[in-house]
């Protein structure tokens, strides 16, 4: 029988029973979640609903208070940020981190040299390494961004920085992407470029998207997660997250 979507059979990445306490406050608690090559998985939720943390917990950020994180079939729960990105997490986050000064390709290249450390190549010019060079222009490729290889990073649209933050993760060469809000304050025509994007990624990739932009989410979601104060209250394909009466009075309201 053919896996439907969403289903825990398959995933690359699967959470299970995540909970995350603040002293006495439980930012997450109990949520499960599975990510599937060729899917993008939305989290949608109000403020404070506990999406940033889920996707920590995710990136190895922060610590679970309680839970499992499998990769793959391996269990990740306890490994750092930095061995959990080489084993295949890659992330965005809500505000830029891109380095202004350097430019497009140069961004590129540190991510993939982050990922390919070589720390007895002490004879070669970081800039001259000709595999993180290749992977970096690759990353730029895939993101459409090899026209503006040249140009400094800080000078580029609102737009073109959130994808060059993605290609700067597809520079680590992951296999899931965690995307923290990457439509954050686009317009109409940089949203569209961004999905078309977004689209075309999953095919390679395991992809969670947290957006609070309802139309984006329901164009390019397979599946949605709707989380209110820490819990998940529907997990479901999108028509049927549209019509829950759970979510209408939670969150979506008339939409």
């Amino acid at each position: 029988m053919m896996n439907q979507p969403g289903t825990s059979a398959g995933a690359l990445l699967r959470a299970n029973g995540l909970t995350r306490r603040f002293g006495g406050l439980k930012a997450v608690s109990n949520v499960s979640v599975d990510l599937h090559v060729g899917e993008v998985h939305a989290v949608i939720g109000t403020n404070g609903a506990g999406k940033s943390t889920l996707i920590n917990m995710l990136s190895g950020e922060i610590p679970v208070s309680d839970g499992t994180i499998l990769l793959d079939g391996a269990d990740v729960t306890r490994l750092p940020q930095p061995k959990r990105a080489r084993s295949g997490i890659g992330r965005s986050y809500q505000r830029t981190t891109i380095f202004p000064t350097f430019t497009v390709l140069e961004n590129c290249r540190m991510s993939a040299q982050a990922a390919l450390q070589r720390p007895w190549a002490l004879w070669e010019s970081a800039a001259q390494c000709r595999q993180s060079n290749a992977i970096a222009r690759q990353a730029l490729d895939d993101t459409g961004l090899s026209d503006v290889a040249p140009m400094q990073a800080g000078s580029l649209s609102h737009g073109k920085k959130r994808q060059l933050e993605i290609a700067m993760c597809l520079a680590t060469s992951p296999r899931v992407l965690l995307l923290d809000e990457p439509l954050a304050g686009m317009g109409a025509e940089e949203t569209d470029r961004m999905l078309a994007l977004l689209a075309k990624l999953k095919h390679g990739h395991a992809v969670l998207l947290v957006e609070h932009d309802m139309d984006a989410v329901f164009r390019i979601a397979d599946r949605i997660t709707v989380m209110v104060n820490g819990e998940v209250i529907a997990s479901d394909l999108p028509s049927a997250i549209r019509s829950n009466a759970d979510v209408q009075a939670a969150y979506l309201g008339d939409h």
